[in-house]
């Protein structure tokens, strides 16, 4: 059975790669390059995958065209998956597109691989349509710039794994904003290999990393799931997001890998997702400051969180009262606080969460 493809972008040397890169894999493809044309072919016959460029107007690089396309593939069309493929988008206009619009994906033609693409092409033909979300609003797009805050703060490595291209690169800006080097995995072994060799302040991972997930399957069968062992066995903050779960496999994945949070792709929140990044941010701050500590300050302030006096500090640990005052001293000068109470939160804060 023929499957036919339709590609939408308005550069014709792009129309050339991207047809001969789907006639190899054996589709039939319609070519256009503007909005109207592309409804009627939507129209005119089913598509089993459609590629759309952001902008359809090389005179204004702030044409959003594309998006309408986007629609227009949901509306028409829902058995097409469809590819956002663009030099222009921003993080928040590829989430809309993924979780407004329904794309399969998103691709930055900067980072354009044939490979990377040929492997993408076969996991969108053999996967099910994203389900529409139903709404006809126009997406929000943020007006603001990428937040610089954290841009002076201590760079934090984190770990994104993540098949899909589209999503990589949301998370790694999304990361980058909040002042974290990311570094990307696509695969199991890839990030086994990473998760062997450094040492990470978070990880953000998909559970199905294989892209042929279905409902029969359960959570814990997942390679994702698998490297969630690795990240809680090295105390490493964990995130997931992804598009595979049910209900009972998501509580499962807190009860059992103790994760930080769950995130469903299809209802994704930039907003929330920042707000998780700082919550992990100041955690591992105060997490440095008590590791600035020395073994018997450690041990005072642990005394000190379950609310014992000085006089039982300087028994249990057979030392004088003045020994106590000093190390307290100390303490109070390495965690920037001024009394019992706000040092013994912060030892509460990190050991409570171990």
């Amino acid at each position: 059975m023929t499957m036919n493809a339709l590609i939408v972008e308005d550069d014709r040397s792009w129309q050339q790669i991207l047809t001969e890169l789907l006639n190899d894999a054996g589709l039939t493809v319609d070519v256009t390059d503007n909005l109207d044309t592309a409804a009627a072919l939507l129209r005119a016959k089913p598509h089993r995958l459609a590629l759309v460029d952001l902008s359809l107007n090389p005179e204004d690089h702030e044409n959003r065209d594309g998006l309408h396309v986007l629609e227009a593939v949901r509306r028409l069309d829902p058995g097409c998956q469809a590819i956002l493929l663009t030099g222009y988008a921003t993080v928040e206009l590829a989430v809309s597109a993924l979780t407004e619009f329904g794309a399969f994906t998103f691709l930055r033609k900067e980072s354009f691989q044939r490979a990377q693409f040929r492997s993408l092409v076969n996991r969108a033909l053999a996967s099910a349509p994203l389900a529409a979300n139903p709404t006809d609003e126009t997406p929000s797009i943020d007006a603001n710039p990428p937040t610089e805050a954290g841009s002076r703060q201590e760079m934090l490595r984190a770990l994104v794994v993540e098949d899909d291209a589209g999503w990589r690169s949301i998370l790694s800006e999304l990361l980058s904003d909040a002042g974290y080097e990311a570094r990307l995995a696509s695969s199991f072994g890839e990030a086994a290999g990473y998760l062997r060799r450094e040492k990470y302040a978070l990880a953000v991972m998909d559970l199905s990393l294989s892209g042929n997930w279905n409902s029969e399957i359960a959570a814990e069968e997942l390679d994702g799931y698998q490297l969630l062992n690795s990240t809680r066995v090295q105390g490493i903050p964990t995130i997931v997001v992804s598009g595979v779960a049910t209900p009972e496999d998501i509580q499962k994945v807190y009860d059992e890998q103790d994760i930080f949070a769950y995130l469903e792709k299809q209802a994704f929140d930039r907003t929330v997702f920042r707000r998780l990044l700082e919550e992990i941010r100041s955690s591992h701050k105060v997490s440095s400051e008590l590791d600035a500590l020395t073994g018997r300050e450690q041990e005072v302030l642990d005394l000190l969180a379950q609310g014992w006096t000085n006089k039982e500090i300087a028994e249990r640990l057979v030392i004088t009262n003045n020994t106590v005052k000093r190390h307290l001293k100390a303490i109070f000068e390495k965690l920037g606080v001024h009394t019992r109470s706000a040092a013994a939160a912060k030892a509460v804060e990190v050991r409570g969460d171990k």
